[in-house]
């Protein structure tokens, strides 16, 4: 450390403190069991983007070769790269895991991170699982320091607070001591990106923040094994992250980084998504599908959505925009959409919002229909609710309540339920019976015995 630096601990030292203690021993068996799903979860989606333009966009990208796995593809490449097309591929469908509170995808980040490590460094399990813990755990707690002022503030939080659970991850698995992974969060801080201007439009960069936070994990994580000095007040400090990226309106509360750490597994809480959208759209989703067999779509004259008012500027305005979506990504931040296809289809897959969907007629004639109001009782951001009042033309009306996020701590998917998300994800990917096997093998093995020729 500098010798001007003061001598009382910040809060990233106390949490890399705790942190540099953890052994796999330490990490309770229903984290260890969600980690596990988020492994599969993510490898299904790593699997069903990989033709996807973006995705091929990424790999045109690249200038460099190596020997990490991009999953998925035949071309190895350098762990950056092979992280940041991974991590991109996780998320482009925008259904992969969230956390209820302030929504962050932790998958997206971390197992990009570890896979390469583990690529690279040939790790053990107590590495694999210890450096996904810990990362999970950071990312969780800094999304509750200051519940929707990252959004508010115009970023996307897995783009800036990802980057910290890489860094931590990678740092912890590869065996980064105290100081050097100190260094690495205060370094990252620097590296961590991400607008959410896509929202104007539905355009790509959204896609690409979990990559790229992950990736400059891995690269701030090198920087202070290396002995780069970056700021240990990173989180607290006068211009520490929740000063350059959060809104002044909402004071952070830094003792939830350290409270209770090793009694109190926010990860362990990680939802794990049914439909392929963004994580707010969906109660509004099952309301419809609640709805969808009690009414004639042909006679609905208005379909009323109560809202929280902290998720108006994400998925209801543009409301032009919502009910007209320009693209295929731009549905996915659509409630009037999402609603029109659980109406019509009582489901919300991948097939959902295609090209061609987005352009139908009839599902857009439904969107058009659907507006919001602000309920002040609103459970946003501690719960994900969804109300919705359909009226008809014949003077019926229907109002369905889905009281919290399907797939999410109250509500969790079963395994059986996951295994089925897995293998449809990989049959929409394209690949063969003999790759699907491969696949589902160097999932169920990876944490005691990674063994990556089975991806080769």
């Amino acid at each position: 450390m500098l010798k001007n630096q003061l001598n009382s601990e910040s809060i990233s030292e106390s949490f890399v403190n705790w942190s540099s203690k953890i052994k796999a021993n330490n990490i309770p068996e229903d984290l260890k069991k969600k980690l596990k799903l988020i492994l599969l979860d993510s490898f299904g989606l790593m699997i069903a983007s990989r033709n996807q333009k973006y995705i091929k966009s990424l790999m045109c990208s690249f200038t460099e070769t190596g020997n990490s796995i991009a999953v998925g593809h035949k071309l190895t490449l350098s762990p950056f790269d092979a992280i940041i097309v991974n991590g991109t591929a996780i998320h482009g469908e925008d259904f992969d895991d969230t956390f209820e509170g302030t929504p962050v995808h932790i998958g997206s980040v971390m197992i990009p991170s570890i896979l390469a490590s583990a690529q690279h460094f040939n790790l053990k399990y107590n590495e694999i699982i210890s450096g996904l813990a810990v990362g999970a755990e950071l990312i969780c707690r800094l999304a509750l320091v200051s519940p929707t002022s990252i959004h508010r503030q115009g970023f996307h939080p897995t783009a800036i607070l990802g980057a910290f659970g890489a860094s931590v991850g990678i740092s912890k698995a590869i065996g980064n001591n105290k100081n050097q992974t100190v260094s690495a969060l205060g370094i990252v801080g620097s590296m961590a990106s991400g607008i959410i201007e896509y929202l104007a439009e539905g355009t790509w960069t959204k896609r690409l923040h979990p990559g790229w936070a992950a990736a400059c994990g891995w690269k701030s994580s090198f920087l202070g094994k290396n002995k780069f000095i970056g700021p240990r007040t990173i989180f607290d400090g006068k211009h520490g992250i929740f000063k350059a990226f959060a809104s002044k309106q909402i004071k952070p509360d830094f003792s939830i980084i350290n409270n209770q750490l090793g009694l109190k597994w926010y990860s362990s809480d990680l939802a794990l998504k049914p439909y392929a959208c963004g994580t707010m759209t969906q109660p509004f989703i099952d309301c419809a599908i609640k709805a969808k067999n009690k009414i004639n779509i042909e006679k609905i004259s208005e379909i009323i959505c109560k809202v929280g008012e902290g998720t108006v500027h994400r998925l209801w305005e543009p409301l032009n925009e919502k009910q007209n979506p320009t693209t295929e990504y731009s549905a996915k931040f659509s409630v009037p959409y999402c609603i029109a296809i659980g109406l019509m289809y009582g489901k919300a897959g991948l097939e959902e919002f295609s090209k061609t969907k987005i352009k139908d007629t009839k599902l857009l004639k439904i969107a058009s229909k659907v507006k919001y109001e602000i309920d002040p009782y609103n459970e946003y951001p501690d719960n994900y609710t969804g109300t919705i009042i359909i009226k008809t033309n014949d003077g019926k009306k229907i109002t369905e309540h889905q009281a919290g996020l399907r797939g999410g701590k109250k509500n969790p998917l079963s395994e059986d339920e996951i295994v089925k998300k897995f293998f449809e994800n990989l049959r929409f990917g394209n690949i063969t019976n003999k790759q699907k096997d491969k696949t589902k093998l160097f999932v169920d093995t990876f944490f005691e015995k990674p063994n990556f020729k089975l991806l080769g």
